[in-house]
């Protein structure tokens, strides 16, 4: 298998491992938020933020592969 095969597969795991990680994060930030735990909350939003741009950055490079 070449090499750009390898970064597709791996590169397209990746966005899926942090959209899953993402959705988790939201939830559980919700929950800190309703357990009135409002600055953990707020820091794990800005994990959210971070790794929306961390899955956006896999994104591009997807998309250069092509």
């Amino acid at each position: 298998m070449e090499i750009s095969e390898r970064a597709k597969i791996r590169l397209e795991h990746w966005i899926t491992h942090n959209d899953h990680h993402q959705e988790e994060y939201e939830i559980f930030a919700d929950q800190l938020e309703e357990a009135d735990m409002k600055e953990s909350a707020r820091h794990v939003r800005d994990l959210i933020d971070l790794t929306s741009k961390c899955t956006d950055c896999l994104r591009e490079a997807l998309k250069s592969l092509k």
